[in-house]
């Protein structure tokens, strides 16, 4: 089903960001082996569940998980 897939792929990513801090769309698709679609819509699950900051570097947006 693809709600349950989109809440595993965010559960992947903020794993990743729980654990390592913030960190780029480019880092989490390598990190997470998702597609950049996964990536987006796994960002958008967290930010609606407000578990997300919004940052950026040179690289553009960052992502970090809220404690």
């Amino acid at each position: 089903m693809m709600k349950e897939k989109i809440g595993t792929d965010a559960g992947s990513v903020w794993k990743v960001l729980n654990e390592q801090g913030a960190k780029s769309i480019k880092e989490l698709k390598k990190l997470t082996k998702l597609t950049e679609k996964e990536i987006y819509t796994a960002v958008g699950w967290l930010a609606r569940e407000e578990k997300l900051i919004f940052g950026r570097n040179e690289e553009g947006a960052t992502f970090s998980v809220t404690r």
